[in-house]
């Protein structure tokens, strides 16, 4: 009996290469893609597929820039034998896109393939057969001599075959299945043994690709793996060398990278992962992670909700709204800090600068993103948050002590609430608080204002409507009119600062007051704001603000 499930499980051996080179590398261009959405991708659905279905993904794909695609197992399923002959006789592969169609090493199911895409204009036929220890010994009952005959044996088939079919380009991609889990040197002897038996060349192309079947060790194991056959294959001149990275210890994507600083040239995989158990190489991770080392990926995401949309719906599979660059909360912060950071960035980034924003790896605009949801509000929010959805959203800069109170007041209610709080409602906070509190000063109502010349300086009448309806006047002077207003008010108020905003522009610009106040005996400050087209309405809009907000805590 083993003491702990850990005991049951060992180290994969690591790779007897003191001299790698690829930790040293760095991403200089983006790799050959092939997408294998419609192959590798589509037998891990529940519901696989239908034609319909089928031929939408392929128009995406094709749109979005892949040159190789895995249409199908077309001597497995009738559906994709005819889906294939459907895309070659109705001319649906433009001349720059190349097909892939996947087979087992049985001669019937050769045959069968090569019918399914003889009279393509170019055709990548791809062979696989399982070869680690396990597989040969437990499942087949092989030895390594007999897996190199079955190789050499199914490949020549391969190319007399196609030989009778010269109006198309044929290349031959063959994968030993399970090589992350096999010996390199076995490894190497059966992928020469191929490369031999198809007679590798500048006129018979071959991709020779390598995938973690299951994943088994570090991804830094795999791409020592990688750089030792890219160091030691025949031909290498004439062999494109892929990999096909699959996620099931959740190193899907770091496998590809360091794969690609270790000589391989092409990638395999499937837009956001999609694949059986833990999924393909997502894709599109990978390729809008090489934005962030300055290269151009070679696809186009940049309407990257779109793409998301039809894979959703082709594939029923739902994205997470975590999942990278494209789920629907990768580019929001809650965060009080972070949404401060991102803020920031956001007022100090330049036009046609290099990009510097916090917290965003990538320019979501890039992606056919947009700004509306970086910075969303609940608990956990602060000042910078809030600051950055009242100035994008309705053009308010506070004063950073104003942020700091008006954050407090937020935070209040989203504790109050216990959700996340839509821009709208924090604009209608602020409004309550700020430009619409209580407008009664001692059960009196705030009607209008009058300016008149005084000997001090500026005079004001206010206007307010008693509690029985009756006409009341408040006289005050001073040297402006923030001053006479303070004094018609008769209250404590001492004003700290004063700013001036300007709201929109042209005819419908308007003026923005903001003042900070404080109350003799009362804790702390407070602001107050006033809109209005005129400046000095504006003004005298803040004062009243302010005092009624002083008013209403003292009560």
């Amino acid at each position: 009996m083993l003491a702990h499930p850990s005991q049951k499980y060992r180290a994969f051996p690591v790779v007897d290469l003191p001299d790698r080179q690829w930790p040293s590398r760095t991403l200089t261009q983006a790799p050959a893609w092939l997408s294998t959405d419609l192959r590798d991708g589509n037998q891990a659905l529940f519901e696989p597929m239908n034609r319909e279905r089928k031929l939408r993904l392929f128009q995406e794909l094709v749109r979005i820039g892949f040159k190789e695609i895995e249409v199908g197992f077309p001597s497995a399923s009738q559906t994709d034998f005819e889906i294939v002959h459907h895309l070659i006789d109705a001319h649906l592969i433009p001349d720059d896109v190349t097909p892939m169609v996947i087979t087992q090493l049985r001669e019937d199911l050769i045959t069968t393939t090569v019918q399914s895409v003889a009279g393509a204009r170019r055709v990548i036929v791809h062979l696989y057969n399982a070869i680690a220890p396990a597989f040969r010994e437990v499942v087949f009952g092989m030895s390594v001599p007999q897996i190199i005959a079955l190789v050499e044996h199914h490949i020549q088939l391969l190319k007399r075959l196609t030989q009778g079919h010269p109006e198309t380009e044929w290349v031959l991609q063959y994968s030993p299945e399970t090589f992350c889990m096999a010996e390199l040197e076995v490894s190497l002897q059966v992928c020469n043994a191929a490369i031999a038996a198809w007679d590798a060349g500048p006129k018979r192309p071959m991709i020779i690709n390598l995938p973690t079947t299951v994943e088994v060790s570090t991804p830094n194991v795999f791409a020592d793996q990688i750089e030792w056959m890219d160091r030691r294959l025949a031909r290498r001149e004439h062999i494109v060398l892929s990999v096909h990275p699959h996620n099931d210890r959740g190193t899907g994507i770091a496998c590809a990278e360091q794969a690609l600083l270790a000589g391989a040239q092409r990638v395999e995989g499937c837009l956001f992962g999609n694949g059986e158990r833990s999924g393909n190489l997502d894709v599109v991770t990978l390729a809008l992670n090489l934005y962030t080392q300055g290269v151009d990926p070679a696809l186009d995401f940049s309407d990257i909700a779109a793409v998301a949309r039809i894979a959703e719906e082709c594939t029923a599979l739902p994205i997470h709204p975590r999942h990278p660059y494209v789920g629907d909360l990768v580019f929001t912060a809650f965060s009080g800090s972070h949404q401060d950071a991102i803020a920031k960035g956001f007022a100090a980034q330049k036009p046609d600068a290099l990009w510097r924003v916090p917290y965003l790896p990538v320019d979501p605009k890039d992606l056919g993103r947009t700004y509306d949801s970086i910075v969303r509000v609940n608990s956990q929010s602060g000042k910078g948050g809030i600051s950055y959805l009242l100035q994008r959203d309705y053009g308010i800069v506070m004063p950073r002590r104003m942020q700091v109170e008006f954050s407090a007041i937020v935070q209040a209610m989203a504790d109050g609430s216990e959700t996340e709080l839509s821009s709208q409602q924090i604009w209608d906070l602020f409004e309550a608080t700020y430009l619409h509190p209580d407008k009664t000063v001692n059960n009196a109502r705030y009607v209008g204002y009058r300016l008149f010349d005084d000997a001090q300086g500026q005079g004001i009448e206010l206007q307010w409507m008693g509690s029985e309806g009756q006409l009341q006047t408040r006289v005050g002077t001073g040297n402006g009119p923030i001053a006479a207003t303070v004094a018609a008010l008769n209250l404590p108020l001492r004003i700290d600062s004063y700013e001036e905003r300007s709201l929109g522009s042209g005819a419908d610009a308007c003026a923005l007051a903001i003042v900070e106040a404080a109350c003799p005996g009362l804790p702390g400050s407070k602001f107050g704001v006033g809109k209005d087209a005129n400046i000095v309405t504006a003004s005298v809009l803040a004062v009243l603000n302010v005092a009624m907000r002083f008013n209403h805590s003292t009560n």
